[in-house]
């Protein structure tokens, strides 16, 4: 098996990866969408139609509320969705008179082990 670690495809002397890691203090991506999601803007409400300062997350869910409130079958379910949750989803094993249904078998057949008896 030979030596381990294997020198062969070590790092070479000079070569080394940077074991530092990320740098303190740089933000996650999740932290700088949150911020900026944040960030006021005076603007006006497309349902009131008054001038206010809202937030860009306050903006996207008015204009996707908006959107619902003219039709849009998906914006709806989106807003519904982010609301209530998800819908959960069943499955119905029974037969027609009642009882359970039996689970499914699938069976694996080897073919090369019956042609090479041949």
């Amino acid at each position: 098996m030979g030596d381990f670690p294997n020198k062969e495809t070590q790092f070479s002397e000079g070569n080394q990866p940077d074991g530092r890691g990320r740098p303190k203090g740089t933000r996650n991506r999740s932290t700088i969408v949150k911020e900026w999601l944040k960030a006021n803007e005076a603007t006006k409400n497309p349902i009131t139609g008054n001038k206010e300062d809202l937030s860009q997350e306050d903006i996207m869910t008015l204009a996707l509320i908006n959107k619902a409130r003219k039709g849009d079958v998906s914006a709806y379910k989106a807003l519904m969705d982010s609301c209530y949750g998800l819908a959960k989803q069943t499955l119905d094993n029974t037969s027609s008179d009642g009882t359970m249904s039996p689970k499914s078998r699938i069976e694996f057949v080897d073919t090369k082990a019956k042609d090479d008896e041949d």
